[in-house]
């Protein structure tokens, strides 16, 4: 763990940047956030045509 460190420490001080590429996770997107709003105005007004799915088992 520490020589991990130690090379990543030592990579970020010579190229003055996190030696990695950071993504967000894809489901907090501005255009499925946008989506997800959408969605839930639409139940809210009771616009939303809701039908159940067998994506999920119930004992």
């Amino acid at each position: 763990m520490t020589a991990a460190f130690t090379i990543f420490a030592k990579r970020v001080s010579r190229e003055k940047r996190i030696p990695f590429e950071i993504s967000a996770d894809p489901f907090y997107s501005e255009n499925n956030m946008r989506y997800l709003e959408n969605v839930v105005a639409a139940i809210n007004s009771g616009k939303a045509n809701l039908v159940e799915h067998n994506l999920i088992e119930v004992d």
